[in-house]
């Protein structure tokens, strides 16, 4: 449904808006059957990323309200009907939910909901180098390349820029309630003793770079390609922090995440 949704006409804008929420609705819906059982909870790179993109039709759905993103569209969809697909084949693990305390399927909520964010986000920065990089090349050329034709629909850079800072924010503020809650209340929450690994030291990192582009945005007026650059370099810390390390893990390594 998603690449049907993609490939309609932006012309029949209420017909691919409910096909965009049906198709929504489905992959919401298999996520969950998927995700969730009674006693445990299965998690794995391949369901975060289907979680990710579905977060991002969402967003993609609720912003088009208010900006025309038409142009968006048949980047992200297509590639939210193949994530979706993508737990199939990498079901991940599970993690019994016995002995848990009630903070933990909170923590894993918030955590779900940052990563989801900021992945949006980077996919918001790249469309937005495609735009600036495309639009200086084509300048004075009347080209009617299929790329050229997806960027001509899109908002203005400055618009998108906006929309790019909505996001970060609000990863950046989900994303530390996931760091205070795996560094101050990791006992009590994950049921293990806070340590100092790879993961903890990258969501830092992470962390940091989203912190400083938003102080260099509000006190320094950050634009462009610094804007772009701090986006993308904290989500790549933050993919390598978790689903880098899944995808190790189960697919390279066969060792359970359990």
């Amino acid at each position: 449904m998603y690449v049907a949704c993609a490939i309609i006409p932006g012309t029949r804008r209420i017909l691919v808006s409910g096909l965009t929420a049906s198709a929504w609705l489905v992959h919401g819906i298999a996520l969950w059957l998927m995700m969730f059982s009674p006693d445990a909870l299965r998690v794995g790179f391949a369901v975060m990323l289907s979680a990710a993109l579905w977060v991002s039709v969402l967003v993609y759905w609720l912003e088009n309200l208010n900006f025309s993103l038409e142009g968006l569209k048949v980047l992200l969809l297509p590639n939210a009907a193949l994530m979706s697909l993508l737990p199939i084949f990498f079901p991940g693990s599970l993690v019994a939910l016995a002995g848990k305390t009630a903070m933990f399927p909170w923590h894993l909520g918030v955590a779900l909901l940052a990563y989801s964010t900021l992945t949006i986000a980077a996919f918001h920065a790249l469309v937005m180098s495609f735009q600036d990089a495309h639009l200086h090349k084509l300048r004075g050329n009347q080209s009617q390349h299929w790329l050229h034709a997806i960027i001509e629909r899109l908002p203005a850079l400055m618009t998108m820029e906006k929309i790019l800072f909505r996001l970060v924010s609000l990863g950046f503020v989900l994303l530390t309630f996931t760091v205070l809650s795996g560094v101050i209340f990791s006992e009590q929450v994950l049921g293990v003793a806070f340590k100092w690994d790879h993961k903890t030291l990258l969501s830092l990192l992470s962390w940091a770079l989203f912190g400083i582009l938003l102080l260099g945005r509000r006190w320094r007026g950050w634009r462009g390609k610094t804007v772009l650059s701090f986006t993308l370099g904290g989500f790549l810390t933050l993919l390598l922090a978790y689903v880098g390390s899944r995808f190790v893990l189960e697919v390279m390594l066969h060792r359970s995440l359990a």
